[in-house]
């Protein structure tokens, strides 16, 4: 039999070949990385079971052998669209829930004490992530002078982290006496977090007039070459003012990838923040609108408490959670939604 006419078999065969299996998009699997050489292996068997089929009935002999060996080909063909299918589930998994973040935490009302506050949390964030083997660095910060983060942005990878994290955008209230009061009178301050993921494939697409770039000293550890060569880089995005700012990298080049990987994920999160609030009345299981601007939750040091407003829960034992024990907070919200 000729190619020509196995494939003419191929494209007569069920377009439907297992639960969700879509043979029209085999060419798509042979396409994806992930799945190209189960792809071909199930065209093989395709070709195979096309021609012992056509064998069988040019010779009545070999049916019975024949319909041993579709048999097993039918087995082998479920296998593979198994396989394939769980890798499809998986994938929309990940662009779901990615496994890399930008977690942007900026001091608000309350001068040095909001910066400090915003520096606690970058620490709780960053136990919490050493507590599950995620992976938590430092892209950026401008810092008080009282030592705390003015604003801060760090990369986190690992298992899960959106999936985990996604509820901890809004702003973060404290209730607690500063170093600095002599009074002993409490003050109230606000720090805000962003929490964006790093999707493989977005709506956001940035032309070279889209935005403004600048080249500067990194300060900072990372050796002599930081400070002697313009690696910093900053990017301004024209039509929202948006901004960012990347130092980690030893190169401007590094360092200019890293910073558009920021700049479309603030730009990829004001969308979804406008769309969520377009939609809120209609979404009945949404934690609130994922809006930095929200008032999300309250540390009170003098009774040692912790409130999340958005589903009226608290907890105590406010060191230990600061201390990157925040589990049952997380578990909770994902609960809730």
């Amino acid at each position: 039999m000729t190619n020509q006419e196995t494939d003419k078999n191929i494209e007569n065969s069920e377009i439907l070949d297992g639960a969700g299996f879509n043979l029209v998009n085999l060419e798509e699997y042979k396409k994806n990385p992930k799945t190209s050489y189960l792809a071909q292996e199930y065209e093989s068997i395709l070709h195979q079971e096309n021609q012992t089929k056509t064998m069988a009935e040019k010779d009545s002999s070999l049916q019975e052998l024949a319909q041993e060996e579709l048999v097993e080909f039918a087995t082998r063909k479920k296998l593979i669209q198994e396989q394939i299918l769980d890798i499809i589930e998986q994938t929309k998994e990940e662009e779901k829930f990615p496994n890399e973040i930008i977690l942007e935490i900026r001091a608000g009302a309350g001068g040095d004490e909001a910066s400090l506050f915003a520096q606690n949390l970058a620490e709780m964030y960053e136990r919490f992530s050493e507590k599950e083997g995620w992976s938590f660095r430092l892209l950026g910060s401008s810092v008080s002078p009282s030592g705390g983060y003015k604003e801060a942005s760090f990369e986190v990878k690992g298992q899960d982290v959106y999936k985990k994290l996604r509820f901890e955008t809004g702003v973060h209230r404290v209730q607690r006496v500063p170093v600095t009061e002599k009074m002993g009178r409490i003050h109230t301050s606000t720090a805000s977090v962003a929490i964006m993921p790093i999707r493989n494939y977005t709506e956001i697409t940035l032309s070279p007039d889209e935005y403004e770039m600048e080249f500067s000293r990194s300060s900072g550890a990372g050796g002599q070459n930081v400070n002697k060569v313009e690696t910093a880089v900053r990017l301004v995005h024209i039509e929202t003012g948006i901004d960012v700012r990347c130092t980690a990298e030893r190169s401007q080049a590094k360092n200019r990838e890293k910073a558009m990987s920021m700049l479309i994920a603030k730009l990829q999160q004001k969308k979804d923040e406008e769309d969520a609030q377009k939609h809120s009345s209609n979404r009945q299981s949404q934690i609130g609108t994922a809006d930095r601007s929200e008032k999300i939750r309250t540390y009170n040091y003098a009774q040692d408490r912790i409130t999340d407003h958005r589903i009226k829960q608290s907890w105590h034992n406010l060191e230990k959670i600061l201390a990157g024990n925040i589990e049952p907070i997380v578990d909770a919200l994902a609960e809730a939604e």
